[in-house]
């Protein structure tokens, strides 16, 4: 299935970033963590509509690796996978 956001949404698939003690044990994702706050861009909709009626141009791209913050995204199951959606807005940072 293919999603297509939509104004000035993203959709990320979450990426889970390993965490390690000082000692080099490594800890599973199935430990209950905090939210992610890094995310893959699998789609990106075409920009928010500004009063003059053009498209505000989204500066983010399919493929990148983007920080977002904690509680802004909505959680979505698709086919038993998991998306989150979020704005824009809330997109802090590209990685890489």
């Amino acid at each position: 299935m293919k999603l297509k956001p939509l104004g000035n949404r993203v959709i990320l698939e979450a990426v889970s970033t390993e965490e390690k003690t000082k000692s080099g044990i490594i800890i599973p994702d199935t430990v209950d963590k905090e939210k992610p706050e890094q995310g893959k861009v699998l789609a990106v909709g075409p920009g928010k509509v500004l009063e003059s009626g053009q498209r505000n141009q989204m500066d983010i791209k399919e493929g990148d690796t983007v920080l977002f913050s904690k509680y802004s995204p909505t959680e979505i199951k698709i086919e038993g996978k998991d998306y989150l959606v979020v704005s824009d807005e809330d997109i802090l940072a590209v990685i890489g």
